[in-house]
């Protein structure tokens, strides 16, 4: 046990190896070293599935019930879907990473291996996904080269299985601790 009387130990900034936060791709690497999820959004256009993926996802609020994902401002999918009433946001599982890099890749050919379904509204969802959720834009803020949109569930379903996770530039499951 501890000598709760000992000093703390401190370590220096100097200890650690140094990231220039203006070289993108090391600045990449650092918010890589934190595990996401992955989450897509999409929507119905026309009868047709248009949608993208978002590593950005996370939970925001009980109450009211809302979630953010980050847009690149050069997002050519993004205007698309935020003109739309609603948007299903689909929480990728562990076994889908071909699902995950097909949406993706190029617009035209997301959908086309894929298994997706549509709700009355237009919502797409990712069959087989761990989790669906039916949004509506909330907020959306403006942050750097992004922009943080704030989504409010206005349903949801949970389907079960373990989520994909992104962490390292690499596609990964979690694993059961003891």
């Amino acid at each position: 046990m501890p000598d709760p009387s000992a000093a703390p130990m401190i370590r220096t900034t100097s200890q650690l190896d140094p990231v220039d936060p203006s070289n993108s791709s090391a600045l990449r690497r650092v918010y890589g070293a934190f595990p996401s999820g992955l989450t897509t959004l999409a929507v119905l256009v026309d009868g047709t599935p248009v949608g993208m993926v978002a590593s950005s996802f996370t939970s925001v609020s009980v109450d009211p019930p809302l979630v953010s994902v980050c847009i690149q401002l050069t997002s050519s999918t993004w205007p698309r879907l935020r003109a739309r009433p609603v948007i299903g946001l689909s929480v990728l599982a562990a076994d889908q990473e071909r699902q995950c890099r097909s949406l993706a890749g190029r617009e035209q050919h997301r959908f086309d291996d894929v298994d997706w379904a549509a709700d009355a509204n237009g919502a797409v969802y990712i069959a087989g996904s761990v989790a669906w959720m039916e949004c509506t834009v909330h907020e959306i803020v403006r942050a750097g080269d992004h922009d943080i949109v704030l989504l409010r569930m206005q349903a949801a379903r949970l389907n079960g299985p373990a989520p994909l996770v992104f962490h390292g530039s690499a596609f990964h499951a979690l694993a059961a601790t003891a």
